[in-house]
């Protein structure tokens, strides 16, 4: 048995449905509502009780725990919003447990990409750069740093993690 098991069909097409919304909203509204999430998460259950998602129903409530889990320090420090952090479990209850940690990397990796492209476009990438070479000299300052930050050096983060969710699917 792989470590990581592919999703079905079914899931999949729920995870890129509500991938998609949740990116037009966030990017259009900055905000991701609470009903597109807890209908990504029931989704997501409800895949696992039919059978149809390929995890089962302990990984797919563990998957959304953990979802939120991994998203929370963020939200706290105020680097992303508890939109965020709510997509992130219904992706967890979709995907699973094991999947839902490799969408979070992809997310990251996606997320920088995406905060290269924003701060080249606003032609601030050298402000952007400075910034973060700022915060990793001094990584306690971070919170701090996040949270003054002006709302030009910020972008919805709903788009990373819908490329970084998908991109998990489809490679595990």
């Amino acid at each position: 048995m792989p470590l990581l098991q592919p999703v079905s069909n079914t899931a999949f097409t729920a995870l890129a449905a509500g991938a998609l919304v949740a990116t037009i909203i966030d990017i259009r509204s900055r905000r991701i509502p609470n009903t597109l999430t807890a209908a990504m998460a029931g989704v997501g259950v409800g895949l696992a009780v039919t059978g149809m998602s390929g995890v089962t129903v302990t990984a797919s409530l563990g998957g959304l725990l953990v979802g939120l889990m991994l998203m929370m320090p963020g939200h706290v420090m105020g680097a992303t919003g508890a939109g965020d952090v709510k997509l992130m479990g219904g992706v967890g209850a979709i995907l699973g447990v094991k999947l839902v940690v490799t969408a979070f990397l992809f997310t990251a990796i996606a997320g920088g990409v995406l905060a290269v492209a924003v701060a080249l476009r606003r032609r601030r990438l050298a402000a952007t750069l400075a910034g973060t070479g700022r915060l990793i000299a001094a990584p306690t300052a971070l919170p701090g740093e996040l949270r003054k930050s002006s709302p030009v050096s910020r972008f919805a983060y709903g788009p990373a993690i819908a490329i970084g969710s998908v991109i998990a699917a489809i490679v595990g």
